[in-house]
């Protein structure tokens, strides 16, 4: 007998294809006498259904959540300004991200503020240009582990939920591969140079605002470095792209005891015909699990043990192939941590994806993904979830 889930899923797919529409092209709103002004913006919604058999909550939950939710990428807005001034091309971006995660929470006991959703500003910079290259000013992504998201094949998809996480239900949002084959680089204040181009290399390092990586009481005097070196090649008709990222930083506790964050990241990405190759991975002590030493620690993780930081590794692989308006990815993402005491011991985190991405026009996608997740402790116990995601993105 075929099951209700089934019949909810082709529901949700033929809800999505009778409101595609046309979507509308990038903005200028404002370009004279050397001025610009630009806005964009992307919207996503997906109809999820998740299926969690959770052995590490005490007790035991096994339930079925269906959800409508934004995926792994936010729905943004952003403001784009340049000017031109002499030799120098002075330029800044705002961007604020917009959560629709939130409507289960507003229905809380107690919560009079309904309507109400939080903005979250994750780039507010400014930049310098020039023959010599930029320097940017303000907040924005990290450099440790950025092109490892930005590059993975399904960052306009939903990727993993699961309840250990606190995301199956509609307050958190979906994670992709963050903690199963990266680390996301959190937006800090910094001040970052990147360089011109030299036959497909390009260099960037920065200075970022440092996190109390040993507690709200922790010294730092000098700010966390973090840099990335990237390579990009045409080939025939195809491209190669590589890259290595790098972070470090140093915290002093009250004894004086020294913490070292450090982390090492790299990847590689090739296509040619239609086809697609993605490789990449990272190092990481003192850096947590999933949003590095700032993260991590807001989120109640932490990334000092008992007696030493905590170790973590990663790495995540993906193929796709792109056939007419039709892309086909497969992902598989790992993390291990060594937490010492903490949860038990180790923790591994595996993400298996496969993905439909179908390209309405140059600015709407439709979107099919099956995601299954797994976080398990080195005592065996163990969550699995399973998530059938089924949405449409649009950007302009």
């Amino acid at each position: 007998m075929t099951s209700p889930r089934f019949f909810n899923t082709l529901l949700a797919l033929l809800l999505l294809l009778a409101i595609s529409q046309p979507a509308s092209a990038a903005i200028t709103l404002y370009d004279k006498e050397a001025i610009t002004f630009t806005v964009d913006g992307f919207f996503n919604t997906f109809y999820v259904n998740s299926s969690s058999d959770n052995k590490i909550a005490s007790p035991n939950t096994d339930r079925d959540q269906a959800r409508i939710k934004m995926g792994f990428l936010p729905n943004y807005i952003g403001f784009n300004f340049s000017k031109q001034a002499g030799d120098l091309k002075l330029g800044g971006r705002s961007s604020f991200w917009v959560s629709i995660n939130d409507s289960d929470d507003k229905t809380k006991a107690g919560d009079s503020k309904a309507t109400v959703t939080g903005i979250d500003v994750r780039q507010f910079y400014g930049t310098v240009d020039a023959a010599w290259g930029q320097v940017l000013i303000g907040k924005d992504f990290g450099l440790f582990n950025r092109s490892n998201i930005f590059l993975d094949e399904i960052l306009l998809g939903y990727g993993k939920v699961s309840d250990t996480l606190g995301l199956v239900d509609g307050g958190g949002v979906s994670f992709g591969n963050i903690g199963s084959g990266y680390i996301y680089p959190l937006p800090t204040a910094q001040i970052t140079y990147r360089s011109p181009d030299v036959s497909g290399f390009k260099l960037a390092i920065g200075l970022l605002d440092p996190s109390h990586t040993a507690g709200a009481g922790s010294e730092e005097n000098m700010p966390r470095i973090e840099s990335e070196l990237t390579f990009n090649k045409k080939i025939g008709e195809g491209s190669l792209t590589a890259w290595t990222n790098f972070m470090y930083q140093k915290s002093k506790v009250d004894s004086g005891k020294s913490v070292q964050t450090s982390g090492f990241g790299y990847g590689l990405q090739g296509k040619i015909a239609g086809f697609g190759l993605t490789a990449s991975g990272f190092n990481a002590s003192g850096a947590g699990w999933l949003a590095g030493p700032g993260g991590d620690t807001s989120l109640g993780l932490p990334v000092v043990g008992a007696k030493d930081e905590i170790d973590s590794n990663g790495y995540l692989v993906q193929g796709s192939y792109t056939y007419g308006p039709a892309r086909l990815v497969a992902s598989y993402g790992q993390t291990k941590v060594d937490y010492g005491t903490v949860f038990t011991g180790n923790l591994k985190d595996t993400t298996t994806t496969g993905a439909v991405f179908f390209a309405v026009n140059s600015a709407l996608n439709l979107v099919a993904e099956y995601n299954v997740n797994e976080i398990k402790l080195v005592s065996g116990l163990k969550e699995k979830t399973n998530t059938i995601a089924l949405g449409a993105t649009l950007g302009f």
